[in-house]
């Protein structure tokens, strides 16, 4: 099942959790995870602002980037105005149109309150882990 992680469910996997799990999947191969730039860039200016105690997650996520595990990489997705009021959450919805993703996972109310595009559902970690078991 291909998807799209929002950064805030993505650092938040640090802590633990229902993001964690998320993460877990995509480790385990259940979750493809769709990746552009933009998206990549914004994971790692976010996790630099942090002094995170488990260094083993942040190694296990590079290397997962590293060897393209269950990963699709595309650099720029053409990007449209679907959420005017905060654009920067574009680039999450190009990347999963781009590769028909059936999923964001999201905690962002911007992209929340959309609920869908096109075929691309946008869920709550809580809600992606009751539709992977």
């Amino acid at each position: 099942m291909r998807v799209v992680i929002d950064t805030n469910v993505f650092v938040s996997s640090f802590f633990g959790g229902k993001p964690r799990k998320i993460i877990d999947k995509w480790f385990s191969g259940e979750l493809v995870l769709c990746l552009s730039l933009p998206i990549l860039r914004e994971y790692f200016d976010v996790l630099e602002r942090f002094d995170f105690d488990e260094k083993g997650l942040l190694f296990k996520l590079m290397s997962m980037f590293e060897k393209q595990h269950n990963l699709l990489f595309l650099a720029n997705p053409r990007e449209k105005q679907w959420v005017e009021d905060d654009p920067a959450d574009n680039k999450f919805i190009a990347c999963a149109i781009a590769f028909e993703a059936e999923y964001i996972i999201s905690g962002d109310k911007h992209l929340r309150h959309l609920g869908k595009i096109g075929p691309v559902r946008i869920v709550s970690p809580d809600e992606m882990l009751k539709i992977v078991g």
